[in-house]
């Protein structure tokens, strides 16, 4: 688009300033950077490809095909706006010279929003995946396979790509900024524009805190299983190693990501022009995003933890075993919130309570989650 001075839109000092300073920042920093984190990513992604081969699981499959699609999307958006980045700090390019019809910008606008949400709406799919495996393991287990797992990361691309277009079709816009390497949303007072940037935030929040919830429950339910009589339940280490890697992926996209879209949110709000100063600063923290996720799956597995002290038994049941009182009060606290959902626990005292003891001859019914997990 071109306004009434000739000038491209994306281009035109509206009320989100913009200078063309290619010495501002050096070359080294953007570089690092993406280096570290294509490294990281690649890393992630050989060592889950091992893992799937390997893996007999269904549930851990599902996990990993969703783990698969966040590292590959890490890996493709510092690719992308990375080479262009590098790119203007070595040439120092002027893309109102090179790009007069806004091509880059736009390009490189969507980019940032498409790679920006994907992870944030993954990390939501895979708490909900969690959740639903932990909860209702047998719903799961009949409607859930490594194809719709694969449908579902594909949804989550498909959801991003549309609210990255939105601009294209007339609804928001991009706008390049300071330094004049990279494009991003356009903040002025116009309804489509402050209102775009307002649905990139609010989804972004919006998925961090599903993840917050669905992780918080299926972290309890859990522990009520893992803190159960050791007798009437199965290992359920791969239960746990899972939900402590999506718990850091959470935490990591939760402190990289909420400075900035709180900050987007406001902006819009107020009806302002962004602060460079800050909006530079929010970028390159939520950028550790894309650097940090990968090394969740590559350090934080049982095997990598067994390495690095082989003497420590890193089972669910040794660790629940070294604190018996925090299991205690675990199972007395969720018992009466979970127990009649999970039926996994023996009552203290039979002679107060109405439930009938299994026979030592007759064997008791596997729980739901026990059953689920087997999947």
């Amino acid at each position: 688009m071109i306004d009434s001075n000739h000038t491209p839109s994306c281009y035109a000092n509206t009320s989100t300033p913009y200078f063309y300073a290619p010495e501002n920042d050096k070359v080294y920093y953007s570089a690092t950077f993406s280096t570290l984190g294509l490294i990281s990513n690649l890393i992630a992604f050989i060592v889950l490809i091992k893992s799937c081969k390997e893996t007999l699981n269904r549930s851990r499959s599902f996990f990993l095909i969703f783990l698969g699609g966040l590292v590959v999307t890490d890996f493709m958006g510092l690719l992308v706006t990375g080479s262009f980045v590098i790119s203007f700090y070595a040439t120092h390019v002027d893309w109102r010279q090179s790009d007069p019809t806004c091509h880059f910008c736009n390009f490189m606008g969507m980019s940032m929003v498409f790679y920006g949400l994907c992870p944030l709406l993954l990390g939501a799919a895979m708490a909900i995946e969690r959740f639903i495996g932990i909860n209702l393991p047998f719903t799961r287990s009949s409607r859930m396979s490594k194809g719709r797992t694969v449908s579902m990361v594909l949804m989550v691309w498909f959801f991003a790509g549309c609210i990255s277009l939105l601009p294209l079709a007339g609804f928001g816009s991009y706008h390049i900024q300071t330094p004049g390497s990279w494009c991003f949303l356009n903040m002025t007072s116009k309804t489509g524009d402050w209102v775009f940037s307002l649905v990139f935030s609010l989804v972004g929040l919006i998925s961090i805190t599903t993840s917050f919830m669905l992780n918080t429950v299926s972290v309890v339910t859990l522990i009520k299983v893992c803190c159960g009589a050791e007798r009437r339940q199965r290992r359920r280490d791969h239960e746990m190693e899972m939900m402590v890697q999506l718990i850091l992926i959470m935490t990591i996209a939760t402190v990289c990501w909420c400075p900035l879209l709180v900050f987007i949110a406001q902006t819009a709000l107020a009806r302002t022009g962004f602060h460079v100063k800050y909006l530079l600063l929010w970028i390159r923290f939520a950028t550790w995003n894309q650097i940090l996720d990968p090394w969740v799956y590559i350090l934080f597995r049982r095997s990598v933890l067994k390495r690095v002290n082989p003497r420590a038994d890193w089972s669910r049941a040794s660790i629940v075993s070294l604190y018996p009182s925090f299991s205690d009060n675990v199972r007395r606290f969720t018992r009466s919130s979970l127990g009649s959902n999970l039926g996994s626990d023996v009552p203290e005292n039979p002679e107060k309570s109405n439930v009938m003891l299994p026979s030592p001859t007759t064997p008791s019914p596997p729980s739901e989650c026990l059953v689920g997990s087997e999947s």
